[in-house]
């Protein structure tokens, strides 16, 4: 039941946001759309910022769908996109107010979690540390996000298949060659 509530104040903020700024949305509004009392919006979040990162975790978590594989990391990243994309007014609105960290957070999140599994598959058998699995990790996530933000700063008007794409190109062979380089610096 808690989820649907959740879901609920989400959905709430997403046609909110398509009317006014995040931040001339109040808890009220969003309370009497849906028909809550104010006391169950801070049983399931403390502010409406909250609410925000929530909402930004839980659809990154629906976008990826276990597309975390070597295999399946472009779909995964599409996913990503699509994500954002499908929520435009929503992270627009948030991205161009002071909560854009909330943002960044999502996507470094969502991005590690992907880019985490592809090389952890592709370390295995090696001798790399975990410490060096994160860094790798670590290296290809700022790259993604810093793309992904510039494109949503510039409105998200480029078409992100073709980004997904280039981003593919330059990664194809780079998180096995980086892994071996790690492994070769071991001996």
């Amino acid at each position: 039941m808690s989820n649907l509530t959740k879901l609920a104040l989400e959905q709430s903020l997403k046609r909110f946001l398509l009317k006014k700024p995040l931040d001339k949305i109040t808890i009220k509004d969003l309370t009497d759309d849906i028909g809550i009392s104010r006391m169950s919006f801070y049983y399931h979040f403390k502010d409406i910022y909250d609410l925000v990162e929530w909402s930004c975790i839980y659809d990154a978590t629906n976008a990826l769908k276990g597309n975390k594989t070597y295999d399946t990391w472009q779909e995964g990243l599409t996913s990503i996109f699509e994500a954002v994309l499908q929520n435009k007014p929503f992270i627009l609105n948030v991205y161009h107010t002071t909560t854009q960290d909330s943002i960044e957070r999502f996507l470094f999140t969502t991005v590690h979690d992907l880019i985490l599994g592809v090389v952890r598959e592709k370390a295995q058998g090696t001798d790399i540390t975990e410490e060096q699995i994160q860094f790798i990790a670590d290296f290809y996530k700022y790259s993604f996000v810093g793309i992904m933000l510039d494109w949503i700063h510039k409105g998200m008007c480029e078409d992100y298949h073709e980004i997904v794409y280039n981003m593919a190109n330059t990664l194809h062979g780079s998180i096995a060659n980086s892994i071996s380089n790690f492994t070769n610096e071991a001996k």
